[in-house]
């Protein structure tokens, strides 16, 4: 392999930032060094986080590790190596605004934001159907801070979206807070073409070197603030 290219997907700390750093950036990187091979970083700046995949199979990239969740939709479309992290949606509310909303059970009535194409779409969809929420308020893929303002200027009533990367966003937005974590369980892990089992083999092997020399842990340790591939784990 001359070079492994990379899909990531910018803006969505701490997995990648809109400075191309992040997790995602420092595992692939290390997984370069083990495979002994460059990396090209390939940046995914779709509305739809879904067509990050369309470019994977296109072959636009050779694998993606962009704060991938592994749901069933995704896995008849690609294969994933085992997970190097373990998260879960997590809730944020304009707390000023609302303050009586501290889980997804005050949710009834409102709005729920959340970002095109990523795993919270799934759970919003869900307390709609369930009755706990009245709607879903679809924002491009890419810019989870101007989610993050429709919420603190009331377009939305609360955001859904992975622990990590919500807990990086909503840090430096004034008014906004989450009050909620661990609501699913989601593996997160790099995503391939389900005919390319050769390279799914040779990262499936460089990631657990990764992981035996340490190496994942002080990444995690670095972005997430604990080394745990579980974050559940991690105090509160």
């Amino acid at each position: 392999m001359e070079c492994l290219r990379v899909g990531i997907a910018p803006s969505t700390p701490p997995f990648c930032d809109s400075h191309g750093a992040g997790l995602d950036v420092d595992l692939m990187t290390e997984v370069g060094r083990v495979l002994g091979t460059e990396v090209r970083f390939v940046e995914f700046r779709g509305a739809d986080f879904s067509g990050v995949f369309d470019e994977l199979t296109a072959g636009a990239c050779d694998c993606v590790a962009a704060g991938v969740s592994v749901l069933p939709e995704r896995s008849a479309r690609v294969a994933f190596a085992p997970p190097y992290l373990i998260s879960g949606q997590a809730l944020a509310v304009a707390a000023a605004r609302l303050p009586q909303v501290t889980s997804v059970g005050e949710l009834a009535g409102r709005t729920i934001g959340v970002q095109r194409g990523r795993s919270a779409v799934r759970l919003a969809e869900q307390l709609v159907a369930d009755g706990a929420a009245a709607g879903v308020r679809r924002y491009d893929y890419g810019d989870l801070a101007a989610v993050l303002a429709g919420l603190a200027a009331g377009e939305c009533d609360a955001v859904l979206e992975l622990a990590p990367v919500l807990t990086a966003a909503a840090g430096p937005v004034s008014g906004v807070d989450v009050v909620q974590s661990r609501l699913t369980t989601e593996e997160i892990a790099i995503a391939v073409r389900p005919d390319d089992q050769r390279l799914l083999g040779r990262l499936t092997v460089a990631q657990a070197e990764l992981e035996d020399d340490g190496t994942l842990q002080r990444l995690r340790r670095k972005w997430l603030g604990n080394p745990y591939t579980d974050q559940r784990l991690a105090a509160h």
